[in-house]
Protein backbone atom coordinates (compact mmCIF):
# COMPACT_ATOMS: atom_id res chain seq x y z
CA UNK A 1 0.00 0.00 0.00
CA UNK A 2 1.22 3.40 -0.68
CA UNK A 3 1.65 5.48 2.31
CA UNK A 4 -0.30 8.57 0.87
CA UNK A 5 -3.11 6.48 -0.01
CA UNK A 6 -3.13 4.78 3.86
CA UNK A 7 -2.98 8.26 5.03
CA UNK A 8 -6.17 9.50 3.05
CA UNK A 9 -7.88 6.34 4.20
CA UNK A 10 -7.38 7.21 7.85
CA UNK A 11 -8.52 10.60 7.43
CA UNK A 12 -11.30 8.97 5.64
CA UNK A 13 -12.34 6.51 8.48
CA UNK A 14 -11.48 3.73 6.20
CA UNK A 15 -8.87 2.75 8.39
CA UNK A 16 -8.19 2.75 11.85
CA UNK A 17 -4.93 4.86 13.02
CA UNK A 18 -3.98 2.18 14.75
CA UNK A 19 -4.17 0.08 11.78
CA UNK A 20 -2.17 2.22 10.03
CA UNK A 21 0.49 2.26 12.81
CA UNK A 22 0.40 -1.24 12.77
CA UNK A 23 1.53 -0.68 9.22
CA UNK A 24 4.08 1.67 9.47
CA UNK A 25 5.82 -0.39 12.61
CA UNK A 26 6.66 -3.31 10.08
CA UNK A 27 10.16 -4.14 8.91
CA UNK A 28 11.21 -2.33 5.79
CA UNK A 29 11.12 -5.97 3.98
CA UNK A 30 9.26 -8.93 4.07
CA UNK A 31 11.71 -12.12 4.28
CA UNK A 32 11.23 -15.21 2.21
CA UNK A 33 13.96 -17.00 2.55
CA UNK A 34 15.07 -16.95 -0.85
CA UNK A 35 14.18 -13.25 -1.20
CA UNK A 36 13.79 -9.86 0.68
CA UNK A 37 10.87 -8.04 -0.76
CA UNK A 38 11.35 -4.59 0.00
CA UNK A 39 8.15 -2.81 0.93
CA UNK A 40 9.54 0.42 2.21
CA UNK A 41 11.35 1.38 -1.50
CA UNK A 42 8.81 3.29 -2.86
CA UNK A 43 8.42 5.35 0.54
CA UNK A 44 11.94 5.79 0.23
CA UNK A 45 12.67 6.69 -3.27
CA UNK A 46 9.19 6.93 -5.33
CA UNK A 47 9.80 3.78 -7.30
CA UNK A 48 8.10 0.33 -6.36
CA UNK A 49 10.45 -2.55 -6.22
CA UNK A 50 10.52 -4.13 -9.67
CA UNK A 51 11.51 -7.95 -10.65
CA UNK A 52 14.10 -9.18 -12.71
CA UNK A 53 12.86 -12.49 -13.92
CA UNK A 54 15.96 -13.55 -15.94
CA UNK A 55 17.17 -16.83 -13.87
CA UNK A 56 15.40 -16.82 -11.17
CA UNK A 57 13.42 -20.47 -10.33
CA UNK A 58 9.64 -20.33 -11.51
CA UNK A 59 8.49 -20.95 -8.13
CA UNK A 60 10.66 -18.05 -6.22
CA UNK A 61 9.09 -15.99 -9.46
CA UNK A 62 5.95 -16.77 -8.90
CA UNK A 63 6.03 -15.91 -5.46
CA UNK A 64 7.47 -12.64 -5.48
CA UNK A 65 5.23 -11.67 -7.84
CA UNK A 66 2.15 -12.60 -6.60
CA UNK A 67 3.11 -10.64 -2.94
CA UNK A 68 4.68 -7.65 -4.85
CA UNK A 69 1.14 -7.67 -6.35
CA UNK A 70 -0.29 -8.40 -3.10
CA UNK A 71 1.99 -5.29 -1.44
CA UNK A 72 1.43 -2.79 -4.17
CA UNK A 73 -1.89 -3.72 -6.02
CA UNK A 74 0.79 -3.27 -9.38
CA UNK A 75 4.00 -5.55 -10.06
CA UNK A 76 6.21 -5.14 -13.08
CA UNK A 77 8.90 -7.68 -14.02
CA UNK A 78 11.58 -7.50 -16.39
CA UNK A 79 13.49 -9.04 -19.01
CA UNK A 80 10.64 -12.40 -18.79
CA UNK A 81 10.49 -14.96 -20.87
CA UNK A 82 7.92 -16.54 -22.75
CA UNK A 83 8.16 -19.82 -20.52
CA UNK A 84 8.01 -17.67 -17.61
CA UNK A 85 5.20 -15.20 -18.52
CA UNK A 86 2.86 -18.46 -19.49
CA UNK A 87 3.97 -19.89 -15.87
CA UNK A 88 2.94 -16.79 -14.07
CA UNK A 89 -0.72 -16.18 -16.60
CA UNK A 90 -2.14 -19.17 -15.11
CA UNK A 91 -2.12 -17.85 -11.89
CA UNK A 92 -2.26 -14.28 -12.66
CA UNK A 93 -4.49 -14.39 -15.83
CA UNK A 94 -4.48 -10.18 -15.94
CA UNK A 95 -1.06 -9.99 -16.22
CA UNK A 96 -0.09 -8.38 -19.47
CA UNK A 97 2.78 -9.94 -21.54
CA UNK A 98 5.19 -8.08 -24.23
CA UNK A 99 7.15 -11.00 -25.88
CA UNK A 100 9.22 -7.67 -27.63
CA UNK A 101 10.61 -5.33 -24.67
CA UNK A 102 9.85 -9.16 -22.38
CA UNK A 103 7.97 -7.27 -19.90
CA UNK A 104 5.32 -8.40 -17.57
CA UNK A 105 2.90 -6.20 -15.82
CA UNK A 106 -0.42 -5.82 -13.88
CA UNK A 107 -1.24 -2.32 -13.75
CA UNK A 108 -3.43 -0.63 -11.57
CA UNK A 109 -6.49 0.18 -13.53
CA UNK A 110 -7.38 3.47 -11.55
CA UNK A 111 -3.73 4.91 -12.27
CA UNK A 112 -3.94 8.41 -13.19
CA UNK A 113 -2.57 9.27 -17.13
CA UNK A 114 1.27 9.99 -17.62
CA UNK A 115 2.79 13.32 -16.73
CA UNK A 116 5.21 15.03 -18.12
CA UNK A 117 6.91 13.85 -21.50
CA UNK A 118 9.80 12.24 -22.40
CA UNK A 119 10.69 11.05 -25.93
CA UNK A 120 12.20 7.49 -26.54
CA UNK A 121 14.34 7.49 -29.79
CA UNK A 122 16.07 4.50 -31.91
CA UNK A 123 18.25 4.74 -34.41
CA UNK A 124 16.90 1.31 -35.99
CA UNK A 125 14.08 -0.66 -36.47
CA UNK A 126 16.05 -3.54 -34.50
CA UNK A 127 16.86 -1.27 -31.34
CA UNK A 128 12.78 -1.23 -30.50
CA UNK A 129 12.80 -4.15 -27.79
CA UNK A 130 15.64 -2.00 -25.81
CA UNK A 131 13.80 1.15 -26.68
CA UNK A 132 9.98 -0.82 -25.74
CA UNK A 133 11.83 -2.05 -22.15
CA UNK A 134 12.81 1.95 -21.37
CA UNK A 135 9.35 3.09 -22.65
CA UNK A 136 7.27 0.93 -20.69
CA UNK A 137 9.09 0.97 -17.30
CA UNK A 138 8.50 4.89 -17.96
CA UNK A 139 5.21 4.53 -18.33
CA UNK A 140 4.68 2.25 -15.47
CA UNK A 141 6.02 4.74 -13.16
CA UNK A 142 3.72 7.41 -14.50
CA UNK A 143 5.48 9.13 -17.47
CA UNK A 144 3.98 10.26 -20.47
CA UNK A 145 6.19 8.72 -23.48
CA UNK A 146 6.58 9.48 -27.18
CA UNK A 147 8.23 6.76 -29.27
CA UNK A 148 10.45 7.89 -32.47
CA UNK A 149 11.95 5.48 -34.38
CA UNK A 150 13.87 4.29 -37.22
CA UNK A 151 15.55 7.84 -37.08
CA UNK A 152 19.54 6.82 -37.06
CA UNK A 153 22.25 8.95 -38.47
CA UNK A 154 22.28 7.37 -41.92
CA UNK A 155 19.27 9.18 -42.82
CA UNK A 156 19.76 12.34 -40.86
CA UNK A 157 16.41 13.76 -42.71
CA UNK A 158 14.49 11.48 -41.20
CA UNK A 159 15.44 12.95 -37.39
CA UNK A 160 15.67 16.27 -38.34
CA UNK A 161 11.64 15.44 -39.74
CA UNK A 162 10.65 15.13 -35.85
CA UNK A 163 12.96 17.23 -33.92
CA UNK A 164 10.11 19.39 -32.91
CA UNK A 165 8.05 16.95 -31.35
CA UNK A 166 11.47 15.57 -29.65
CA UNK A 167 12.72 19.00 -28.47
CA UNK A 168 9.59 19.49 -26.78
CA UNK A 169 9.90 16.63 -23.82
CA UNK A 170 12.04 16.78 -20.61
CA UNK A 171 13.92 14.20 -21.08
CA UNK A 172 15.47 12.08 -24.25
CA UNK A 173 16.06 8.42 -24.26
CA UNK A 174 18.44 7.75 -27.46
CA UNK A 175 19.10 3.96 -28.08
CA UNK A 176 21.30 2.71 -30.39
CA UNK A 177 23.21 0.05 -31.89
CA UNK A 178 26.11 -0.15 -34.48
CA UNK A 179 28.45 2.58 -34.03
CA UNK A 180 26.32 4.55 -31.60
CA UNK A 181 26.13 7.73 -32.80
CA UNK A 182 22.71 9.10 -31.96
CA UNK A 183 22.97 9.97 -28.83
CA UNK A 184 25.55 12.84 -29.61
CA UNK A 185 23.35 14.11 -32.31
CA UNK A 186 20.54 14.33 -30.42
CA UNK A 187 22.58 16.38 -27.49
CA UNK A 188 23.77 18.79 -29.87
CA UNK A 189 19.99 19.71 -30.75
CA UNK A 190 18.09 19.50 -27.39
CA UNK A 191 18.37 22.06 -23.60
CA UNK A 192 17.44 18.73 -21.65
CA UNK A 193 19.19 16.06 -20.52
CA UNK A 194 19.76 13.11 -23.01
CA UNK A 195 20.17 9.18 -21.65
CA UNK A 196 22.11 7.60 -24.40
CA UNK A 197 21.36 3.72 -24.60
CA UNK A 198 23.63 1.67 -26.18
CA UNK A 199 22.65 -1.71 -27.59
CA UNK A 200 24.43 -5.09 -28.72
CA UNK A 201 22.72 -4.65 -32.43
CA UNK A 202 25.67 -4.82 -35.37
CA UNK A 203 27.96 -6.85 -36.64
CA UNK A 204 30.98 -8.17 -35.60
CA UNK A 205 33.22 -5.27 -34.62
CA UNK A 206 30.28 -3.87 -32.88
CA UNK A 207 31.33 -6.12 -30.12
CA UNK A 208 27.85 -7.17 -28.74
CA UNK A 209 27.52 -3.41 -28.25
CA UNK A 210 30.81 -2.42 -27.21
CA UNK A 211 31.43 -0.06 -29.67
CA UNK A 212 28.14 1.57 -28.90
CA UNK A 213 29.06 2.09 -25.35
CA UNK A 214 32.21 3.23 -26.54
CA UNK A 215 31.03 6.64 -28.71
CA UNK A 216 28.28 7.13 -26.05
CA UNK A 217 31.10 8.03 -23.24
CA UNK A 218 33.25 9.69 -25.88
CA UNK A 219 30.74 11.90 -27.12
CA UNK A 220 31.76 15.31 -27.57
CA UNK A 221 28.35 16.35 -26.98
CA UNK A 222 27.09 18.01 -23.39
CA UNK A 223 24.20 16.79 -21.46
CA UNK A 224 24.65 13.03 -21.75
CA UNK A 225 24.67 9.95 -19.43
CA UNK A 226 25.03 7.00 -20.65
CA UNK A 227 23.65 3.39 -19.10
CA UNK A 228 24.71 0.18 -19.75
CA UNK A 229 24.60 -2.02 -23.03
CA UNK A 230 21.07 -2.76 -23.73
CA UNK A 231 19.89 -1.62 -20.20
CA UNK A 232 16.42 0.20 -21.42
CA UNK A 233 15.09 -0.44 -17.90
CA UNK A 234 17.69 1.80 -16.57
CA UNK A 235 17.25 4.48 -19.65
CA UNK A 236 13.01 4.55 -18.21
CA UNK A 237 13.79 4.84 -14.87
CA UNK A 238 16.50 7.37 -14.89
CA UNK A 239 13.93 9.34 -17.61
CA UNK A 240 11.25 8.96 -15.00
CA UNK A 241 13.16 10.91 -12.79
CA UNK A 242 14.53 13.26 -14.66
CA UNK A 243 11.09 13.77 -16.11
CA UNK A 244 9.35 14.47 -12.56
CA UNK A 245 12.05 16.88 -11.89
CA UNK A 246 10.78 18.56 -14.21
CA UNK A 247 7.51 18.83 -13.80
CA UNK A 248 7.63 19.16 -10.10
CA UNK A 249 6.14 15.69 -9.19
CA UNK A 250 6.26 14.68 -5.86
Amino acid sequence: MHIHDMLKQVRAGAMSVDAAEQFLRREPFEEMDYAKIDTHRELRSGFSEVIFCAGKADAHLRQIFGRLYAENGEVLGTRCAESQAAMLRKDFPQAEYDPLSRIIKIEDAGKAPGIGEIAVCTAGTADIPVAEEAAQTAEYFGTKVTRIFDVGVSGLHRLLSRLDIIQQANCIVAVAGMEGALGSVLGGLVEVPVIAVPTSVGYGANFGGLSALLTMINSCANGIAVVNIDNGYGAGYLATQINRLAVKQP
